[in-house]
């Protein structure tokens, strides 16, 4: 028993000992762990509470898109576009607000908004639908040069078919028919086999523009 508590004394011993070199390290880690924890939790919070807000924001932006109010429409976007940039509502409700200020014939305004997605979108997706509808947009002001530029961005690879026909529709509007043949005809062969309905969008432009001279 004697020697049991011997060892005991000099096991205490060593851990107080060592404990003495090294405590001060230990709880430095321990309250770094614990703040870096709480820093975790808290940005998590952040962002739940963002995207809780955002969401309510592009619930706005869609009530008023349809009951075409273009200016709650606008008002809604922009709120949601300039407090929480960052969030995937921030891209949806500029898409919206696009669609519906086109179709009320307000292209600089649908031009702005489609640009800002393009820009600063979080997700590819959506950059490259943003860029699509752009170029479309600049195709009806005739800014044919801006358009083509536009659809030279990179882009996601399942976007080639639909970025090489719109390029098709730039290039006859600029009456370049044969470069519009060869862009229809790229954007076919890269047309999902299963995607029939774009298919057969791209193959009437491309009859429509006749044989090859």
């Amino acid at each position: 028993m004697a020697t049991y508590d011997l060892e005991e004394q000099e096991q205490l011993a060593a851990l107080k000992a060592w404990w003495q070199e090294n405590g001060n390290l230990v709880m430095t880690a321990v309250s770094l762990v614990l703040f870096v924890l709480a820093a975790w939790q808290g940005w998590n919070y952040y962002q739940r509470s963002q995207a809780v807000q955002a969401s309510s924001l592009y619930d706005a932006v869609q009530k008023a898109a349809r009951a075409g109010d273009l200016k709650h429409v606008r008002e809604s976007a922009g709120a949601v576009l300039e407090g929480y940039p960052r969030t995937a509502y921030a891209a949806m409700a500029a898409l919206v607000s696009a669609k519906v200020h086109f179709q009320g014939g307000d292209l600089k305004t649908a031009r702005a908004q489609l640009a800002w997605v393009a820009d600063n979108a979080q997700d590819e997706g959506l950059q490259d639908i943003a860029r699509l509808r752009l170029a479309s947009v600049m195709l009806d002001e005739k800014a044919y040069d801006d358009a083509l530029k536009t659809l030279d961005a990179k882009h996601g690879a399942a976007f080639d078919a639909l970025f090489l026909a719109a390029r098709g529709d730039v290039l006859v509007a600029q009456d370049k028919k044969e470069d519009a043949r060869a862009a229809y005809g790229a954007a076919l062969d890269k047309a999902n086999a299963r995607d029939a309905g774009l298919r057969a969008s791209i193959q009437l432009r491309l009859d429509a523009l006749g044989t090859a001279k």
